[in-house]
């Protein structure tokens, strides 16, 4: 089957955001809880390196926020709701991996879409700043799912392929994204639309991941932000 659609994880995936959510998840542990700063700032905080291995190690965010920073189940609830926000208000630039601007462009006469539990507007302004935004027909954001349908639930995902082509009648698409939670979102998303669709799950490890270990294992693997064209030019 040949691609209809490219759809795109955010964080980890077109973009290095790691020192930006490190210092939202700073300031938001100091509102929701103060006894996780200052000496107490779970290990996990201390360094890109340290937060990748947490990051990719969670399942969810969820466990992310109990297992690995020591927030209460009550504290995790209350820091999910405030991501959003502090995502609008914080200020640290982020950057597209070197590359996927050029693996964009090459494949631009695909529509492309975001599915993200970033913010929409974080996203749509990245985009803008580096002239692509037009190649992307949808994003769907944090605060465009209920926190009930967040990835890997497929709702977002029905819900881009909606907005791109007005409709999920057979489609053949695929997902790129660093966490295993993006290839669990992958599988959901193939069940959603049924068997005469095509989900095809893509992992990137040119930001630390490490597909290799995951139970749910995906389609294909990019270690190095060039190996999309290849795998892109497959199917496009």
């Amino acid at each position: 089957m040949k691609l209809d659609a490219i759809l795109w994880d955010y964080d980890g995936t077109l973009v290095n955001s790691v020192p930006k959510n490190i210092d939202i998840t700073k300031t938001i542990l100091s509102i929701v809880a103060p006894h996780l700063t200052g000496e107490s700032l779970p290990k996990y905080l201390l360094s890109e390196d340290s937060y990748h291995e947490a990051n990719h190690g969670a399942k969810n965010w969820q466990e992310l926020y109990v297992d690995y920073y020591g927030l209460t189940y009550d504290e995790m609830l209350i820091a999910g709701g405030m991501w959003a926000e502090h995502q609008e208000k914080n200020t640290t630039p982020v950057k597209l991996f070197e590359g996927v601007k050029s693996i964009i462009n090459q494949f631009s006469h695909l529509p492309h879409g975001i599915c993200s539990q970033n913010s929409q507007n974080n996203i749509r302004r990245l985009l803008e700043s580096n002239e692509i935004s037009s190649t992307f027909k949808a994003i769907v954001g944090y605060d465009d799912v209920s926190s009930d349908n967040q990835k890997p639930d497929a709702f977002g995902g029905v819900k881009c392929i909606n907005s791109i082509f007005g409709h999920i009648d057979t489609k053949c698409v695929m997902y790129i994204g660093d966490h295993e939670a993006d290839v669990k979102f992958a599988r959901n998303l193939q069940q959603s639309l049924g068997e005469k669709a095509k989900v095809i799950s893509v992992a990137v490890a040119y930001s630390r991941s490490e597909p290799e270990f995951w139970d749910h294992k995906p389609d294909y693997t990019a270690y190095r932000v060039e190996d999309l064209a290849h795998i892109i030019g497959k199917y496009a």
